[in-house]
């Protein structure tokens, strides 16, 4: 049976899609503005056989997450941007040790503390690059709340199934906005549980590419005894210096996410059938654009919205099939310009392609928006 309708802070959300794709470990560090997902994990997980702790930092929360899951359990930790920048050298353990992980970063205003309590989206580049070194990364990035649900719940699957730490973007407006909603059930939701060893302990190694591009993963305690580490290794996990077999296996560990990108990827169109302006947006600075969309209609302005929900990788193929033909495109995000630099990239200089730009804590109103889009009518 459904649950009883109620409302919900997008944080609260975070926190009951977890438990509903078989989260069974949190580990944090309070920060704003994420810190209500912690607070909903502490009550939630004993309800659910789960285990929270809250750790003396951001860098032992990212540590704790990384164990929890080499145990085998589906785990969760939820910070903003001074702890997400803590936790780049463990989000690189994870890549390049292949450990699954989910990791929410609710964005605020910075560089540094910056805005601790305000809006941003100004960590969209440190979520693609922020640790060091050749790594594959995705990134997801919900605007409305039902979203919120079902791309918590896409990240754990992606996780698990592609081996690796997932990044679920939100920003502050998403993350505290309240509505009503009532929350499926884990009945009713697809789920993907990581795939095990197919093989006794003594025949395994955790980094067998004879399985394919993502080896099946073996956990702690279930007696397969195996070697895991930061350092390049070979299928043994034991580290490795011969430059062949860290080329292979880095191109590995790039190749399982590209080669599966169509599945990755995910995107909403929003009146671009007919579209003569493009924009390109996404979290609030999305539903502030599809506003905006609503009003230059009303003045007879052709103008369409393509939303990414999967912002890493970024998506390629839906900016050249749907914004190539636009006379103009016009990128509404709060930063001072990071999503429109790969926007330019897939369809060239010439394009005319122009932001929307706003820091400060303050979301881009939907006028602002519009006044750009009249001036590239």
């Amino acid at each position: 049976m459904p649950q009883p309708m109620k409302f919900y802070q997008g944080n609260e959300i975070v926190a009951h899609a977890a438990i509903a794709a078989g989260c069974k470990f949190f580990g944090g560090y309070p920060i704003t503005p994420s810190s209500e997902i912690a607070a909903e994990m502490a009550r939630l997980l004993p309800l659910n056989g789960g285990s929270f702790i809250q750790m003396e930092d951001e860098i032992a929360a990212m540590g704790s997450v990384i164990g929890a899951s080499i145990a085998g359990k589906k785990s969760l930790t939820a910070t903003s941007g001074p702890g997400f920048s803590l936790k780049q050298e463990h989000i690189g353990f994870a890549c390049i040790a292949e450990v699954p992980v989910v990791i929410v970063n609710v964005m605020r205003g910075g560089p540094s503390t910056g805005l601790p309590t305000a809006l941003a989206q100004s960590d969209i580049m440190q979520a693609r690059w922020g640790t060091h070194g050749d790594h594959a990364i995705i990134a997801l990035t919900p605007a409305f709340p039902e979203e919120v649900f079902s791309e918590t719940v896409r990240a754990f699957n992606l996780s698990e199934e592609f081996r690796t730490p997932v990044i679920l973007l939100l920003d502050e407006v998403i993350a505290h906005l309240s509505c009503s909603l009532e929350l499926p059930t884990s009945e009713e939701l697809e789920i993907f549980n990581r795939v095990k060893p197919s093989v006794p302990p003594e025949e395994y190694n955790p980094y067998d590419t004879s399985f394919g591009d993502v080896p099946p993963m073996a956990v702690y305690f279930e007696g397969y005894n195996f070697h895991m580490t930061g350092l390049s290794h070979d299928k043994t996990g034991f580290p490795t210096t011969n430059p062949d077999l860290v080329q292979a296996d880095q191109e590995r560990q790039h190749r399982k996410i590209e080669k599966n990108i169509a599945r990755i990827e995910k995107w909403e169109e929003f009146m671009l059938d007919d579209a003569e302006i493009g924009l390109f947006s996404f979290g609030t600075s999305g539903r502030a654009s599809m506003e905006a969309i609503k009003r230059a209609r009303e003045e007879g302005i052709k103008v369409g919205l393509l939303r990414p929900l999967t912002i890493w990788p970024f998506p390629d193929r839906a900016v050249k099939e749907k914004l190539s033909y636009m006379k103009a495109v016009i990128v509404p995000e709060m930063n001072l310009g990071q999503a429109i630099w790969e926007v330019r990239r897939v369809l060239g200089s010439e394009k005319n392609i122009v932001g929307v730009n706003r820091v400060g804590g303050v979301p881009i109103h939907p006028r602002e928006i519009l006044a750009k889009i009249r001036e590239a009518k």
